[in-house]
Order: C-alpha cells, then sequence, then structure tokens
C-alpha cells in the first residue's frame, strides 16, 4: 500500500498531519468565535480569511521561485511552520475581529513561505510514476490531522474546558512537535537550480502550465472559504456542539479517498480526475444551496469531501508532469498564487452575495465557474504526459 511512498514523503505526511491537528483545533470553531464572541458579520469573515489566503499565495509564488535558486528547500519549510506554529494559537488573545485578522495573516505568511518548497521536495524525493500516489498521501496524512484536531478541541470543551481561548492555546503543543520533526526528520534532496540570481528573476511561470493556471484561477474565483459552509450548517440547525463533529466527518471523507484517488490518477490520467472532481464540487456546491435540513448538511459534507479527494493529489501531480525539473519551485509558486490569489475576491464575493442576496444565490454563482471552469479544462488544456519512470532520490 506504501509503496513508492519516500522517506522524506513520510515525515513531511506526519509534520503536515501535526501541524492540522493544531489548526483544525481552532479553524472549525473561528467562525463562530468571530461571529458570535467578537460580533462580526459574514463580510468580516470572507475578508479575514480572503485576505489571509491571499496573502499566502503571494509567499507561495516568491518562496517558489526562490527555491529553485537554492540548494535546499528544507531552510524554507522549517522557516514556514515555525512561523504558523508560533503565531496561530495567539487567537486566544484576540479581543477584536481586528485582532483575528492580524493572527490569521501571520499564520498565513507562514504557509507560503513553507507550502511550495514542500511541495517541490515532494516532488524531488518521489518516481514519476507515482506522484499522484506520493501528493494523495501527503493529503491523506495533513486530513488525518484535521479529523484528530476537532476530535481533541470537542473532548477538551466536554469534559475539560469551556474557554474556546483555553483550546487556542492548546493548539500550540502539536505545532510545535511538527516543528521539531523537520529540524531532526526532514531530509534536503538534491536537485537542478535554476540559473540566475533571485534579483534576475523573470516574473512569468512556465509556458506549458499558462493555460492551466488560467483555468484554475477561475475555478478559484468560484471556490470560497469553507467556513461559509460551516456557517450554512449552523444556519440549518447544526449545533455549535457538533460542528467540531461534522468537520471531523468532512475530513474522514477527505482522508480515505485522497490516496486512492491519488493512484487512480497515476494510472488514467489526471487531467480526467480533475474534470470529475470539479463536476462533484459543482454538483456540491448547487447541494448545498437546496439544502434544508442538517441531514442534508451531512450528505453533502460527505460528497463535497470526494471532490477534495479526487483533485487535490492529482492537480500537483499534474503539474509536476507539465513543469520541468529545474522549474518545480517555480510552477509550484505560480499554481499555488493562482488558488491563492483568487480567494480574496472569491472570498469577499461569496460574502457579499450571501449578505446582499441570499446564501442560495451564493452557492449557484459559485457551481456555475466551476462548471465552466471544467468545460475550460476539458477542451484546453494538455493531457499529461507518459511519466518516465526513475529512481528518486530518497
Amino acid at each position: 500500500m506504501f509503496s513508492g511512498i519516500s522517506g522524506n514523503v513520510l515525515m513531511l505526511g506526519l509534520v503536515s498531519f501535526l501541524t492540522d491537528v493544531s489548526s483544525e483545533m481552532i479553524y472549525p470553531l473561528l467562525p463562530l468565535f468571530i461571529t458570535g464572541v467578537l460580533g462580526a458579520g459574514p463580510a468580516f469573515l470572507g475578508m479575514i480569511e480572503g485576505i489571509a489566503e491571499s496573502t499566502a499565495a503571494l509567499l507561495k509564488l516568491v518562496s517558489g521561485i526562490a527555491c529553485d535558486r537554492i540548494r535546499g528547500r528544507k531552510g524554507l519549510v522549517l522557516a514556514g511552520y515555525t512561523l504558523s506554529s508560533l503565531s496561530r494559537p495567539l487567537i486566544a488573545l484576540a479581543a477584536t475581529p481586528l485582532a483575528v485578522l492580524v493572527v490569521r495573516f501571520s499564520d498565513r505568511v507562514g504557509k507560503g513561505i513553507r507550502t511550495s518548497p514542500r511541495d517541490a521536495l515532494i516532488a524531488d524525493s518521489t518516481d514519476a510514476a507515482m506522484r499522484g500516489k506520493a501528493f494523495g498521501f501527503h493529503r491523506s496524512l495533513d486530513h488525518a490531522g484535521a479529523i484528530v484536531g476537532p476530535l481533541l478541541a470537542t473532548a477538551l470543551m466536554a469534559w475539560f474546558v469551556s474557554d474556546l481561548r483555553t483550546v487556542f492555546w492548546l493548539a500550540a503543543i502539536p505545532g510545535i512537535l511538527a516543528v521539531a520533526l523537520i529540524v531532526f526528520k526532514v531530509r534536503d534532496v538534491a536537485h537542478p537550480v535554476s540559473a540566475g540570481s533571485l534579483s534576475s528573476v523573470k516574473m512569468a511561470p512556465p509556458r506549458r502550465i499558462r493555460g492551466y493556471l488560467l483555468i484554475l484561477l477561475l475555478f478559484t474565483l468560484g471556490n470560497s472559504s469553507d467556513v461559509f459552509l460551516l456557517l450554512r450548517a449552523g444556519h440549518l440547525g447544526v449545533t455549535p456542539a457538533r460542528i467540531p463533529l461534522l468537520w471531523t466527518f468532512f475530513h474522514v471523507v477527505k482522508m480515505f479517498s485522497a490516496m486512492p484517488f491519488g493512484t487512480l490518477s497515476d494510472r488514467i490520467g489526471r487531467r480526467g480526475m480533475i474534470i470529475a472532481g470539479w463536476a462533484v464540487y459543482t454538483t456540491a456546491y448547487a447541494g448545498f444551496a437546496l439544502a434544508a435540513s442538517e441531514l442534508h448538511i451531512w450528505l453533502l459534507f460527505a460528497w463535497y469531501g470526494l471532490f477534495y479527494g479526487m483533485t487535490e493529489g492529482a492537480e500537483k501531480a499534474y503539474l509536476t508532469d507539465l513543469a520541468a525539473p529545474a522549474e518545480r519551485g517555480n510552477a509550484f509558486g505560480w499554481y499555488n498564487f493562482a488558488v491563492g490569489v483568487g480567494a480574496l475576491p472569491a472570498s469577499l464575493l461569496f460574502g457579499m452575495i450571501w449578505q446582499k442576496a441570499s446564501p442560495q444565490a451564493a452557492f449557484y454563482f459559485g457551481a456555475g465557474l466551476a462548471c465552466l471552469a471544467a468545460l475550460c479544462l476539458l477542451a484546453w488544456a494538455p493531457p499529461s504526459p507518459a511519466p518516465k519512470t526513475t529512481a528518486p532520490e530518497l
């Protein structure tokens, strides 16, 4: 089952597991904390998430380009995880929505620094014919952390603490463990270094991935923050005590689907898998618009989780197939930039449509853009080249 998974991929998966335990002890409770405790509305919630993710997107681009021009990627990975692990629990000190924005900004700066170098390091450490499986494996462990995190938060609130701020402080512990794992267990892998210095960088993505990135940006404009799904769940009867359980259930689906669908993409092609995943997204968002009960919400979260399983590993493996080895960091930088730069307008638009029109209109808007992006990918994006099997260096 784990053949083809290198030591680096395993360690980076465990790092993501611990980081998501920390993050997901906080994230499912954040909409209730911001709107209930601090008194902000849906539009401000969208602004917080949009600014945070767009900040991360820009830094993912910079760090991706930078890591192609230095010998090692581990230093950037370590710096990013350390900043996030130290800043994230400071939400416990927030007295205003603006303070939450500042902490989320710092957390996402760390994510921006680490993500592209980490993805490039995974690609460097994996055989070309198994990249879908490797990225799917990494996402599975990431989602496993997102299962444990809400369960820990639920247990803490049920039996030990009643204050959300205390839960936020305790979230620091797994983050610190993740940083220690990088220091002692993750190793750099030799990779082709792009010519030129950072000052001579041409700020343009590799030509072969440009069409894919434009289509991905179109999809992202309809892909708002998942906090709105949690808000929708609350409006349809899911109580605050059950919100962490719903979020856990969602990540169980993502965890168990990521590696099988990633492996399947190695066999049947990445592009077709991505298109199928975007079709699932379209129907899921239409379903959230039509949902009328808590049962509908649970079923829709299960269906929506398959979208992540079908696309997360396949999208990154597809990008690696298209990019040259010396451009992997650059390619992942632009990929993450395209995904993140659309986050601010996507979440702002979604929040405004929700607030000015209706939740149903907002979800139909997201479904429509996803459907259009899937058709564009089918019509214009190139299929993956046949993989050439090479032995990974780790």
